[in-house]
């Protein structure tokens, strides 16, 4: 685990002492603050921004809804207020075509028939399925459930849960999360890894030709309570337009409660403890001998949603950019909780969208403007499967080669001030050591990522920046909180406690502002020092993406 003792490589030391740009020196001052552009980034502003994205006038920012096109209007209308110029062409606009489908189990309760009788499941409570593929009606009769560990081929770690296993017709169960999680020995031991995530085992199921997948939820390993799950898998679906119209899909995924899928155990006549010998080294998937029957109406449309791009031009260096992202998107009307039903996204992620407003402040207030180009990105579908910001990095308008570094910002922390950050994915990228210098000039310190078993490293915007080869930062603020009085502290956490993706994710009088101020203008600095520097940072030697990004550096 790293901490702010880091090692610093001596040539990006030297950069960052130096920041020259070529031939051509640059009179910014590591070591310094630029104490104007600092001040332009303000508790009253922010607060309202936040206040108004998080509004019921934007009906919950759902993609596909009235909710997006208000939201992506009111963007483009804070960035010209703001003096940034259109980010893409003449256009403050990206469109990402997506299709929504809407999916629902022809009866909502699904049976299991198995050695030991039958099983119902009702849907919402015990299940959610849908499917990818663009059909009108998905029917799969009779199919063998098999149980396959975690779901994973990983050559690398020497893993194959799909070793000899046919799966074609079939459904596979599968657990969250890797085995690193439960042994140290293994894959990355707790710091989980991409074939941890749910996408990633949805991506398996269909390469080896599944009919179907069901995750089993549990709460540790997934990070979240089975709500979540609910919550996000209500409505309608967004994806990217699928090849073939997701023909070569598995014709439904799904999830499944923990205590449904120990049920399905013993309907089989199988020990429930076969989930933790899929733990293990070896474990060979096993037939759960139980068979249901899944049939799906479903309705698609195709539509376009956007991304939407500001930009101040780089007075030296424009054809070279720094990218700030949040995504605006949150998840719309859903289920009623206590008579409401927008799901307002006050954290996740006004708080995100907001500071890009802040940090297009600070810049254009820079007693010196940036030498490089900075854009402010405002993704669409994060909550879809981080879909505006993989649009944008397969359909980059930035040459990839020239992108310096996307700095993402999702979720900030509204309890108070902290002394110190982490970074989310610690010892992955060289930007870490920027937010390093950076937090020394506000008397902040890194410490430790804490546990990374929920492998946030691979759940926010940034990871798409990275799957092809651009080093992303994902960080927030961390270490012990400035305010002395720990009562005070301890009743604003429970006061914002268990508002992740519920309908309770709204500004209230519970929120104290000083922790967020105080983490954008950390975020300007590091996005500033960079836009000064004539360095492109990479990845570090240990990180499995260190070869994507020399690859991209080398074109």
């Amino acid at each position: 685990m790293m901490n702010n003792k880091l090692f610093i490589s001596a040539a990006l030391l030297l950069g960052l002492a130096s920041c020259k740009s070529g031939s051509d020196s640059s009179s910014y001052d590591k070591n310094s603050l630029d104490s104007t552009a600092i001040a332009a980034i303000t508790e009253d502003s922010y607060k309202a921004y936040v206040a108004k994205l998080s509004s019921d006038e934007f009906m919950g920012r759902l993609p596909f809804s009235k909710g997006d096109t208000i939201t992506v209007n009111y963007i483009q209308e804070q960035y010209k207020a703001l003096g940034l110029e259109p980010g893409n062409g003449d256009s403050f606009f990206q469109e990402v075509p997506m299709v929504e489908i809407s999916s629902k189990p022809v009866n909502p309760t699904l049976t299991f028939k198995g050695k030991n009788g039958d099983l119902t499941a009702q849907y919402l409570d015990d299940y959610v399925i849908g499917t990818p593929q663009m059909a009108e009606t998905i029917d799969v009769e009779n199919t063998e459930l098999v149980f396959a560990g975690f779901g994973i081929v990983a050559p690398e770690y020497k893993w194959n849960d799909y070793e000899g296993l046919d799966v074609k017709g079939k459904t596979v169960v599968v657990m969250v999360s890797d085995p690193g999680r439960y042994d140290k020995t293994l894959f990355k031991a707790d710091t989980m890894t991409y074939y941890g995530r749910w996408i990633y085992k949805f991506e398996e199921a269909s390469r080896q030709g599944a009919a179907g997948i069901l995750l089993v939820h549990e709460t540790e390993a997934a990070s979240y309570g089975w709500n979540v799950v609910r919550s996000g898998w209500t409505g309608p679906r967004l994806s990217l337009v699928p090849e073939n119209k997701g023909a070569n899909l598995s014709k439904f995924q799904g999830w499944v409660s923990n205590e449904t899928a120990k049920k399905l155990f013993q309907l089989g006549g199988l020990n429930a403890d076969l989930m933790e010998q899929a733990k293990k080294p070896g474990f060979k998937a096993v037939p759960l001998n139980v068979t249901t029957n899944v049939k799906l109406a479903n309705s698609f449309r195709e539509s376009k949603s956007n991304n939407v791009l500001g930009m101040i031009k780089g007075s030296k260096r424009p054809d070279e950019t720094i990218i700030y992202t949040a995504h605006w998107d949150h998840l719309g009307i859903g289920e009623a909780s206590n008579g409401d039903s927008i799901f307002n996204g006050a954290m996740d992620n006004a708080t995100g969208v907001a500071a890009l407003f802040e940090l297009a402040k600070a810049f254009k207030a820079a007693k010196v403007q940036p030498e490089r180009s900075v854009v402010f990105l405002a993704v669409t579908a994060e909550e879809q499967g981080l879909l505006g910001s993989q649009y944008y990095a397969e359909n980059p308008v930035f040459p990839l080669k020239k992108t310096v570094a996307n700095i993402n910002m999702d979720s900030f922390n509204p309890v108070g001030a902290m002394n110190g950050f982490r970074v989310t994915g610690t010892g992955q990228t060289e930007l870490e050591d920027y937010a390093i210098l950076s937090a020394a000039k506000f008397n902040r310190k890194m410490v430790p990522e804490g546990s990374a078993t929920g492998g946030g490293f691979y759940r926010s915007d940034h990871f798409n920046f990275v799957k092809v080869g651009v080093p992303g930062l994902y960080m927030g603020s961390g270490g012990d909180y400035l305010e002395s009085d720990t009562t005070v502290i301890k009743n604003r956490q429970k006061a914002l406690a268990g508002r992740y993706h519920a309908v309770t994710d709204e500004l209230d009088d519970n929120w104290n502002f000083d922790g967020i101020i105080a983490d954008i203008r950390l975020f300007f600095d590091i996005g500033y020092t960079l836009s000064m520097d004539s360095i492109f940072p990479n990845f570090k030697a240990k990180s499995e993406f260190k070869e994507l990004g020399d690859k991209r550096l080398s074109k």
